[in-house]
């Protein structure tokens, strides 16, 4: 199952903080405070592609079934 409009929208804005984020510790940080900063942003996007990976999955085995 794909993840719901309103639950990608708050993702979406949510990266879009944590970018700001990293650009502001960038440059008043130090470099282990992006790099912590960085991972949960991987984090998120992580989350869009194995939401989309289990699509893919789930179809398979529904036509398999078949």
């Amino acid at each position: 199952m794909t993840l719901s409009k309103r639950t990608l929208e708050h993702l979406l804005e949510a990266e879009g903080s944590i970018r700001a984020a990293i650009k502001y510790a960038a440059i008043n940080e130090k470099p282990l405070v992006v790099t912590q900063i960085s991972k949960i942003l991987y984090e998120i996007d992580h989350i869009k592609s194995f939401e989309q990976l289990q699509d893919v999955i789930e179809s398979h085995m529904k036509s398999k079934e078949e």
